[in-house]
This record gives C-alpha cells, sequence and structure tokens, in this order.
C-alpha cells in the first residue's frame, strides 16, 4: 500500500460508528451483503444496444452468487438475437461479478446484465420476499405453455389505422372489424401449443385447429380482415 506524503504526515483519528452494509432482502431473509457469495435472488433486466435497434430481456436466478438459470430473449437485428444463445451458455455457473464483467458480444445483453445487477446487490429481485426464493426452472414459467416468449407486435399508419400482428396469445390471423371498422377481436394460432401438438401425433391440420382461439368480440364482427395483406 503506497500513502502520499500528505497522509503520512496526518495525525490518527479514530473511526467512529461504523455499523457495516445496510441489510437486504434476500429470499424472505435479510442480509448484510460484504462478499458474492452473499448474493441470492431472481429477477429481470432489460437492456438494449448502442444504435437501439434491438433490446433484451434477461432473467437470472442466482443462488449464493452463483448464477443457476438463465433465460435470454430479444428482439431486433439478426446479430443480436443469435448472440443471445451465447449468453445462455456462457453465464450459468459465474458469480454475477464476473458475469457483469463478461464480453456477451451484445449491447443489449451487456446493459441488461448492468440493470439486473442493479437489482440484485440492491435487494430488488422478485424473490426478494419469498422463502428459499424461487426455483431453478422458474425462468421456462415465465414463458408460459408451449416455452415462448410473450410478444406484442403491432403496427400502425395514420392512412389505413391499427395492425394487430402478435400478442401474449399468439400469431393473429384475423383481425375482427365492426361496423365503423374499428377493431373488437381477433382470431389467434398459438405456435407454442400448436407444435406441441404435432410433436405428439396431430396432423398439422388438426394441430391448427386445436391451437387456435379468438379473444373479444369477435362474434359481433362484421367483416375480418387478414392483418399482413389487407
Amino acid at each position: 500500500m503506497i500513502y502520499s506524503t500528505e497522509v503520512k504526515n496526518m495525525c490518527s483519528v479514530h473511526q467512529g460508528v461504523h455499523h457495516g452494509a445496510a441489510p437486504i432482502p434476500e429470499e424472505a431473509k435479510w442480509v448484510s451483503a460484504k462478499d458474492v457469495k452473499d448474493i441470492s435472488g431472481y429477477t429481470h433486466g432489460i437492456g438494449w444496444c448502442a444504435p437501439q435497434q434491438g433490446a433484451c430481456k434477461l432473467s437470472l436466478n442466482v443462488k449464493d452468487g452463483i448464477i443457476q438459470e438463465a433465460l435470454v430473449e430479444t428482439i431486433g437485428c439478426s446479430g443480436m438475437t443469435h448472440s443471445a444463445a451465447m449468453a445462455s451458455e456462457i453465464l450459468p455457473g459465474l458469480t454475477v461479478l464476473e458475469a457483469l464483467n463478461t464480453d456477451l458480444v451484445c449491447d443489449a445483453i451487456n446493459t441488461a446484465m448492468r440493470e439486473l445487477f442493479l437489482q440484485i446487490v440492491y435487494g430488488r429481485t422478485q424473490s426478494a420476499f419469498s422463502e428459499d426464493g424461487l426455483q431453478i426452472g422458474a425462468g421456462l414459467e415465465d414463458l408460459g405453455k408451449g416455452a415462448r416468449s410473450m410478444v406484442g407486435t403491432t403496427y400502425g399508419t395514420l392512412a389505413k389505422g391499427p395492425r394487430y400482428l402478435e400478442l401474449t396469445d399468439g400469431y393473429i390471423t384475423d383481425l375482427a372489424i365492426d361496423e365503423n371498422d374499428e377493431i373488437i377481436g381477433y382470431k389467434f394460432v398459438n405456435f407454442g401449443k400448436m407444435m406441441d401438438f404435432i410433436k405428439k401425433g396431430d396432423e398439422p391440420a388438426e394441430a391448427l385447429k386445436k391451437a387456435s382461439g379468438k379473444y373479444g368480440r369477435v362474434d359481433d364482427a362484421v367483416k375480418f380482415i387478414d392483418p399482413r395483406k389487407e
């Protein structure tokens, strides 16, 4: 340890009251975290790339400082979408500090890791008040049945109005339109469920029918339009 001359010439003054780190909530316990191994929790972080052409949602399940589970969901450029696959291989087994300083190729994923790290070390995790936290596998539960990301994609122009393309229910096949040319509902296909039916042996046409549904006042529609072509 090297001290400057100014510091060397100072007299010593005793440090007063110091209680250490303030406790943070972790999995239904109050923890005064001093080391990386003191950190546990399940939470999410959102990131974006420098040109803001894509975004990443990163979910980590951390136990005793070690990342046990990683869910990566991205939307945007093809490069970022592919680099996300690397993150799911790289992150499990690392400490949260190692993960913060790991080159994850994509700005969006790096930014998501930074935001998530802040939540974890400040005790703002989803599992902060859950006894023993969330089990490994909680990330898949976020995806719901069919293990597909919940995506909302809508489009609109002043000249032609809105188009719903994909929502949590799934891929929108038809928009229900009323007499005022307003959207009152839609028909959809849940691709995750459809693929599950096909893998179980259903014919594609039957699987498509079983995975189809509707939302809103579909029965009151005066016409239906294909949001991608009409």
